[in-house]
């Protein structure tokens, strides 16, 4: 027949992906342009959008307690022509508030830019490799973390545990090569670290790293980073055609993986000896964790459970913004509550960190307490958070955020 372009919502190769991962009985598949009879030709589209109200006592005496936040704005593409190869596009800016915004649109924090681009090859049955502006990251399934599924309101801030430092909002330009044996799912990476991270620090005479190797000791010693990241599904098999691990399936699978990861900078960091020389230190960060999402019975209640431990060495004495050198132990749990699954669910959940640092005494330690709104599923829904950080200070902050995703 005829080749034509239809524009049309579902039917796309892997619209039982999302419709499970997502758990909306409404999304059937999105948004998609198919190019050829059979859909094997095609354009996906995805677009969300995340804003938050934050109440916040902890403030100055002539700030306000309660403030608004275009927390992320994106739009995702990916397309096909067959199934030997396949181009990614993904743009959007982030937190976008009244202290972030410009009076035209053009300042640095109202900006649109790239998140991801990249192109991928198809090598053999369930194995690809690809490069460009890239998600494959090591260390952990939070590390992967997609943001249209989160259970709880955003990422455990401390497993992007490379944002800002090696790369550009968790992404960085390299290589990669994923794919799957059986039920062993596998994800490497070789990459260039970025040269001007967010820790700008000049290392202090016999003080505490910095991490800016790249930067200070140039790209032939401290120029590439190697990750990676492995998980075993015992249970139902979680779909690797994208990076992107979801948060929560709310029942619509029932999946148990186990998983650990890597990431290796070779003097990434770097230190001054008493001479005031500059000296490169490596950086290795590593981790295990565990995953579960499952219905419990057959009236729509489900539990999703995660929980990881992670080592982090940046360097000696290293601490910076919410990173540092020493230990991470990180949960949560949520469960739906049963009902109709054409209607409104809920799901409470509770989370939990601890981070350890060598340079101080105290540790970081993080309690969130919220609740989900699905109104379909997590293409549309409400959550509302506790989140409690005591780190010397303690700090408690309100948020209620409304997402909606196509």
């Amino acid at each position: 027949m005829k080749k034509s372009i239809v524009l049309m919502t579902g039917l796309c190769i892997l619209s039982l992906h999302y419709l499970y991962s997502q758990g909306s009985p409404d999304y059937d598949g999105g948004l998609k342009v198919k190019f050829n009879e059979d859909g094997s030709k095609y354009l996906r589209v995805i677009s969300w959008a995340q804003v938050q109200t934050t109440y916040n006592d902890n403030v100055a005496d002539d700030a306000s307690s309660i403030n608004f936040n275009l927390r992320r704005a994106r739009i995702l593409m990916f397309a096909q022509i067959n199934s030997k190869f396949l181009i990614l596009t993904h743009f959007g800016l982030n937190s976008l508030n009244s202290g972030t915004m410009s009076p035209v649109g053009k300042g640095e924090g109202s900006q649109l830019f790239f998140h991801d681009v990249w192109a991928q090859y198809s090598i053999a049955e369930n194995h690809t490799i690809g490069g460009g502006l890239h998600y494959f990251n090591g260390i952990s399934r939070l590390n992967n973390q997609s943001t249209l599924n989160i259970m709880t309101l955003d990422n455990n801030r401390q497993s992007w545990s490379t944002i800002g430092l090696t790369d550009q909002f968790a992404r960085h330009i390299g290589i990669f090569a994923k794919g799957k044996f059986g039920g062993l799912q596998y994800r490497i990476a070789v990459n260039d670290a970025i040269t001007n991270g967010l820790d700008a620090r000049e290392p202090e005479v016999n003080g505490a790293a910095v991490y800016g190797g790249r930067r200070l000791i140039g790209s032939k010693d401290a120029g590439k980073v190697i990750a990676g990241y492995f998980d075993y599904n015992f249970l139902d098999q979680e779909s690797n055609f994208l990076p992107f691990k979801v948060g929560s399936y709310l029942g619509g699978k029932k999946v148990f993986n186990i998983g650990a990861g890597f990431f290796l900078h070779p003097s990434g960091s770097v230190y001054a000896d008493g001479t005031g020389e500059l000296h490169g230190e490596d950086v290795s960060i590593f981790a295990i964790d565990a995953f579960y999402d499952s219905p419990l019975g057959e009236n729509g209640a489900a539990i999703t459970a995660y929980a990881t431990f992670q080592s982090n060495d940046y360097g000696r004495d290293y601490l910076f913004s919410a990173y540092g050198t020493g230990s991470m132990i990180y949960g949560h749990v949520g469960y739906v509550i049963p009902g109709d699954k054409t209607k409104t669910r809920f799901q409470p959940y509770v989370s939990y960190g601890s981070n350890s640092y060598d340079a101080v005494d105290d540790n970081r330690n993080i309690l969130g307490i919220g609740i989900n709104s699905y109104m379909s599923g997590h293409n549309s829904k409400l959550t509302l958070e506790y989140k409690n950080e005591e780190f010397g200070d303690s700090t408690g902050t309100l948020t209620l955020q409304a997402m909606i995703y196509l």
